[in-house]
């Protein structure tokens, strides 16, 4: 097992967190505002966000890294919306206006769907009952900012955040920290799902969430993922065995081949791959129509001991192929991703993000 790593104390590093309470992150202001019990009781642990509203979480003047990240706020998953898809998570870098990681929130911490469950790895941790946390290292030179969007129909009363970073030296080379959502609701049969393209320049991806409604009958994870690493065209140079395959997992999650006979399906929660998520019933409360579903399956895949190097650009795509018996065939099912990767330099502005309705769980 690696060793925990022992502190930097061969530099300056000063220790600051953002919170309601310290909204600056400022030496010596956290937990001045009064409540009832008085001052520095519990004055301001939260906020409320409006419909509509972009709230500005941190803003944060560097160099320095955020090293950990600690959201929640109350499960409104309704007839009308789904929280975690409808807040929008972004980030930036340095002054650049184009956001380096934008996603729902809910998908950024492996909760797709609008759905919450409990995530066990290193990197994204989804504790009881809804505290999202995130472990990975997000340097910047010169400044960060970490905004929330509000496109839910009514106020999010309740979003608590922490966010834990250093003040320090960070060499100009350092690569940022990136993350992209996608959604294709009906995938076209024959025509791999696209989980990142566009990238450009020189980095490392360290992870994926997939997030996949099985509309067809049958087995639905045969899809292979495909790696385009610099000069590939036609074929990938990294090309995995099927989708269970590519989260560590093997035939099909299920606990028993015995096809007369009841099959459990198992979910799983480990340091750096995991299917936290299997579902066939509706998360609304308030619809007694809709209550059986397309099974739902959330999955991640983290590279941190092997991460996946690239020099010029990269390509990510994603099979949808099912097999009945020892068949094999194409499907058309509802995928969203996040792809999370390191890049050296500015990148090119990410697609528009889907609007809420086109986010929308089936």
């Amino acid at each position: 097992m690696t060793p925990l790593p022992i502190p930097d104390l061969s530099r300056p590093i000063r220790s600051r967190a953002i919170t309601a309470e310290n909204p600056q992150g400022d030496p010596g202001a956290g937990g001045t505002a009064s409540s009832h019990l008085g001052p520095s009781r519990k004055g301001r642990p939260c906020v409320t966000i409006q419909p509509g509203e972009t709230a500005t979480i941190a803003r944060i003047e560097g160099p320095g890294e955020i090293r950990h990240i600690w959201f929640t706020c109350p499960d409104l998953t309704d007839a009308v919306g789904y929280v975690l898809r409808d807040l929008v998570l972004r980030m930036y870098w340095d002054d650049d206006e184009n956001p380096a990681v934008e996603t729902p929130l809910g998908d950024f911490f492996c909760n797709g769907f609008g759905a919450r469950c409990l995530v066990n790895s290193l990197p994204i941790v989804v504790a009881p009952t809804g505290g999202m946390n995130c472990y990975f290292s997000m340097p910047f030179c010169r400044n960060a900012r970490i905004t929330v969007t509000n496109e839910h129909p009514g106020p999010i009363e309740g979003f608590f955040y922490q966010i834990d970073y250093v003040l320090t030296e960070v060499d100009p080379g350092t690569p940022h920290f990136f993350a992209q959502w996608r959604r294709q609701r009906l995938t076209a049969p024959g025509i791999d799902y696209i989980v990142l393209d566009g990238v450009e320049g020189r980095g490392a991806y360290v992870g994926t969430y997939l997030a996949i409604a099985a509309l067809e009958r049958h087995w639905w994870g045969e899809g292979e993922m495909k790696f385009y690493i610099d000069s590939d065209t036609d074929y990938p140079t990294i090309c995995g065995t099927g989708t269970e395959d590519y989260v560590g997992g093997a035939w099909a999650f299920q606990d028993r081949m015995d096809p007369g006979g009841d099959v459990e399906v198992l979910t799983y929660s480990t340091p750096f791959l995991g299917y936290p998520h299997h579902s066939t019933r509706d998360r609304g409360r308030m619809d007694p129509y809709a209550k059986d579903i397309a099974p739902e399956h959330g999955m991640y895949r983290w590279h941190l001991p092997d991460p996946i190097h690239f020099e010029a650009s990269l390509k990510v795509t994603l099979q949808q192929i099912g097999q009945v018996g020892t068949g094999y065939f194409e499907r058309s099912d509802d995928v969203a991703s996040v792809a999370y990767w390191y890049q050296a330099g500015r990148h090119r502005p990410f697609p528009d993000l889907p609007d809420r309705e086109a986010r929308r769980p089936r």
